[in-house]
């Protein structure tokens, strides 16, 4: 008997991305769920561009392609200017509030 082997795609949240709506509840989430993780936002952020176009989002950034990648990768480390520009190139606001 001969098994059929199953092939698998990997599952990629920025594929189910289409909405803002469910762009900021994933923001939300991710970043609620790693509070203590510093590398959160550029990766949330990363996840968020590549459900976008990236070539324009870099271009509205005024990076590279290749850079803002980088950046938004899990080794990245963007500055802060480069997380507010992609934030709101991407028309999103950040927001603090109080955890108590």
């Amino acid at each position: 008997m001969t098994k059929k082997s199953e092939k698998y795609t990997p599952f990629d949240v920025a594929d189910y991305l289409d909405s803002i709506e469910d762009v900021s509840a994933y923001l939300e989430i991710a970043l609620e769920e790693s509070s203590d993780d510093p590398t959160a936002l550029p990766r949330t952020l990363g996840v968020i561009a590549r459900s976008q176009n990236m070539s324009e989002l870099a271009r509205r950034v005024g990076m590279s392609r290749d850079g803002l990648y980088k950046a938004l990768s899990a080794e990245g480390n963007p500055t802060w200017s480069t997380v507010l520009k992609v934030t709101n190139a991407l028309g999103l606001r950040l927001t603090l509030r109080a955890v108590a």
